[in-house]
């Protein structure tokens, strides 16, 4: 099926002028099809030939200024139009599919009550699922909605909706926006709403989770209220919408998404078991990046794919900054940043698919490469690069240029140069300079300090060419506890550095270049500087500095400067002492999955699984006082993951808590019946059973995750039929069995099936498309197949299989750079 090329998009904006959709929708059609009315009003400016999208079950009839045209013309999802200049009206009748991908209107019944849900997702191109549209960011729009729905249903869109006496749900018009931003979602939805700043607020979620939403509602929407105030501090242009409705809706496959008035959030968000502050923490950031998008992205829209940087590399830096600044509920949200965010932007930013933040127009030529920059380029590296201008520029500079961004685009649409050419008009500063270093470049740069005892010099060794201001930490033993450590100085420089820095006294025991973590670089320790971090890792006084430690130990051990074994070390020496929690997480994370896993040769994991056992074990015992239940249960998390016999979890599941707490809530019975699975000491009766405990979707994904996890020739020849013959799992479904499938203890049962997944996974992206192809590639690769053999199977069907869909591609390529860089470090 044709994608929409740029070129393609540029012809048409040329010639259309997109004024009105009325759209009609009918939800009571049956369970695999909607009925579907859109009638476009619209320019030509001058006579020529266009399209229309769409890709409908059933195309029953289109008129052109109420003239019939054939619907046999419809080529794949393209209907021609021949026109002459002026107005004109299209209308067009359809039956369109319900998905199950979470793409176009997607349809949930929930196991729990049975209660059905249909919701959309439009982007970057899915708006053709629902109705007929111009489909591209720069052909803005009214949008008039209206609904048929079942009569106990509740229909929300991105405007007001209203009964109307025929049972019909009305959405107020929207102001002038994007295709991809259209939003409706329907059903019995259990509702909290309330009123700020004079405009309607609510949270949604389905019925089965009402009461995990009310539980959190006073949260959420405090949050909301926070956000919404501080951006109205720093933003000139009001809330450009009616009304602000959170629906968190299931089997979603992104965080969240933009759509004005209507933001929709996966329904993970509404917690059904124990989280932790961090992920309390994440939902907050997620609120307030999906809040920053009313402004950047929403009222001011990219004009093509290519600048996707300048919706999502704002929201992801306003989301953690705006966080930080409204609410008082959470740690510094920049240590969560650091630590988990950062982290998938240098992997990105290391692999043969990396891009430039801002990449040349040339290089984005239609939406199926537009797609794969949703990644941690243009979300966290892009934060950083924005994060670094404002240290750079100046924040009173940054928000000045950003007011003149809105004031001259609202409601319109805005490229790179028209941002750059705005921040610039707010500062002397070389913008558009630092946009050249920054945002077109690729690759990370490496800060390596060189201490000099001779002069008490400091000079800062780069590779790369990016500026960057940064602050340099110097810190000494605290001479009452030589373990702890305290701030002797900060410094600011700019690298390239004109002279080195001059440190007053003694030689510092440790010199923490990047102090604040306020640029984009990896950096490394001298030799001094190391010694001290793996005696006082846990005693330095600031979390962003540990952070940025704990960061530059996780680059080494990846670039083959550290082995993985001193990370390991390093991490049981000083996890126990660790107070931040977003540390913990982010340490025992890359400890377990990427060291233990796959960094490791199979007969050195049981050594490391060992360590975190032990050190896991220690948390747990630190935590018995009550005082830390995030801490404690992160423990007891990654105890059960790491448990490699089965006694101690088969007793917290008879008794259903762990001694001392806490109980055993839904997910952690499934994440031990799991590990359970994996080790061979539970069975499928027992995984019925829990079902039968749990038999909400989130256990109806557990149970898929512990069947596929069974350690038989059966189970998995089981699982892998369900992932690439079967057609049926949704998108939710399909990852929990991948996630279950592959185990590192598992290799000898799973050795046919390496060879297998390339031809399958192929085969099933061409079937079931972008989303199902993106959770092929990047859950059911086999991962833990660190072998030669297995790189030159996945080298050789890249080379070998043409035109694979792009979303498969890119991640194969990732998967296979990700399995190439594991063998590096075990050679090492």
């Amino acid at each position: 099926m044709p994608v929409l090329t740029r070129d393609e998009a540029q012809t048409r904006a040329q010639l259309l002028d997109v004024h009105r959709y009325t759209v009609d929708l009918d939800l009571t059609t049956g369970d695999q099809t909607f009925d579907s009315t859109s009638l476009i009003r619209f320019t030509a400016r001058t006579a020529g030939t266009t399209f229309v999208e769409l890709k409908p079950a059933t195309l029953r009839f289109v008129t052109l200024d109420g003239q019939p045209l054939d619907p046999e013309t419809l080529s794949d999802n393209r209907l021609p139009l021949t026109l002459t200049e002026g107005e004109h009206t299209l209308r067009v009748d359809a039956a369109m599919r319900y998905s199950r991908t979470g793409e176009g209107m997607h349809r949930f019944t929930d196991p729990t009550d049975g209660e059905t849900y249909v919701y959309t997702q439009l982007f970057m191109e899915d708006i053709q699922r629902v109705f007929a549209a111009f489909d591209q960011p720069d052909l803005k729009a009214v949008f008039e909605v209206s609904v048929t729905a079942p009569d106990d249903w509740t229909v929300l869109a991105n405007g007001v909706t209203t009964r109307q006496d025929d049972g019909r749900w009305q959405a107020a018009p929207t102001p002038l926006i994007s295709t991809y931003l259209v939003a409706v979602a329907a059903g019995p939805w259990h509702s909290v709403r309330t009123e700020h700043a004079g405009l309607p607020f609510g949270i949604h979620c389905r019925r089965s989770l009402a009461p995990f939403l009310d539980a959190d509602a006073d949260e959420i929407l405090d949050v909301t209220r926070q956000c919404f105030d501080r951006y109205h501090e720093k933003f000139d242009e009001p809330y450009p919408f009616d009304s602000y409705d959170q629906a968190f809706v299931p089997e979603f496959n992104a965080g969240a998404m933009e759509n004005p008035g209507l933001v929709t959030f996966r329904d993970e968000f509404v917690y059904r078991s124990a989280v932790t502050v961090t992920e309390r923490q994440t939902r907050a950031m997620v609120i307030a990046h999906e809040m920053a998008h009313m402004w950047f992205g929403d009222l001011v829209t990219l004009k093509w794919w290519d600048d996707i940087w300048l919706n999502e590399s704002f929201a992801e830096y306003m989301g953690y900054q705006i966080v930080n600044e409204a609410t008082t509920r959470y740690p510094d949200t920049w240590v969560d940043f650091g630590v988990a965010r950062k982290a998938w932007g240098y992997d990105a930013d290391q692999r043969p698919s990396t891009h430039p933040v801002a990449p040349d127009p040339d290089a984005v030529p239609d939406t199926a490469s537009a797609l794969l920059n949703f990644d941690g380029i243009s979300y966290a590296k892009g934060a950083s690069a924005l994060r670094q201008l404002v240290t750079w520029m100046g924040e009173k500079e940054f928000l000045a240029g950003i007011n003149t961004h809105f004031a001259r685009h609202k409601f319109a649409n805005a490229t790179l140069a028209d941002f750059i050419d705005n921040l610039a008009s707010a500062t002397e500063r070389d913008v558009h300079g630092w946009a050249e270093a920054w945002l077109r470049t690729t690759g990370v740069d490496t800060l390596t300090p060189a201490y000099d005892p001779a002069d008490c010099t400091l000079a800062i060794e780069r590779t790369g060419s990016r500026p960057h201001r940064i602050t340099v930490g110097v810190y000494d033993h605290d001479l009452a506890d030589d373990t702890r450590l305290v701030l002797r100085d900060r410094f600011d420089t700019d690298v390239p550095q004109t002279t080195p820095l001059t440190i007053p006294g003694p030689r510092p025991a440790l010199v923490a270049l990047n102090d604040g973590d306020h640029t984009y670089a990896k950096v490394r320790l001298d030799a001094t500087s190391w010694d001290t971090a793996v005696r006082s890792l846990s005693g330095i006084p600031d979390p962003l500095t540990r952070a940025v430690v704990w960061n530059a130990a996780r680059d080494m051990v990846r670039d083959g400067e550290l082995a993985p074994t001193a990370y390991l070390d390093t991490a049981r020496a000083h996890l126990p002492l660790e107070k931040d929690l977003a540390i913990v997480q982010g340490v025992l994370g890359f400890a377990s999955a990427e060291i233990a896993d796959r960094y490791l040769a199979p007969q050195d994991r049981p050594a490391a699984l060992a360590l975190l056992t032990d050190l896991t074990r220690d948390l747990i015992r630190r935590t018995e006082d009550g005082k830390d239940p995030g801490l404690r249960l992160t423990a007891v998390r990654h105890f059960i993951d790491c448990a490699d016999r089965p006694a101690t979890l088969q007793g917290w599941l008879d008794e259903g808590a762990v001694p001392g707490g806490p109980d055993l809530d839904p997910e952690l019975r499934w994440r031990a019946l799991a590990r359970l699975a994996v080790l061979d000491a539970t069975d499928e009766t027992t995984i019925a059973a829990e079902l039968d405990r749990d038999p909400s979707a989130t256990g109806q994904e557990g149970a898929a995750r512990c069947r596929a996890a069974l350690p038989t020739a059966e189970a998995k020849a089981a699982a892998w039929e369900r992932m690439f013959a079967s057609d049926t799992l949704s998108n939710y479904l399909f990852t929990a069995t991948a996630q279950g499938f592959w185990q590192p203890e598992q290799a000898d049962l799973l050795r046919e099936y390496v060879a297998r997944f390339y031809p399958d996974a192929t085969a099933l992206a061409d079937r079931r498309g972008p989303a199902i192809a993106t959770a092929a590639g990047r859950y059911a690769f086999p991962s833990y197949a660190v072998d030669a053999e297995a790189l030159r199977l996945g080298e050789q069907h890249l080379t070998q299989a043409g035109d694979l869909l792009p979303a498969l591609r890119r991640q194969l390529v990732d998967r296979l750079d990700d399995l190439r860089r594991a063998l590096r470090v075990r050679e090492g």
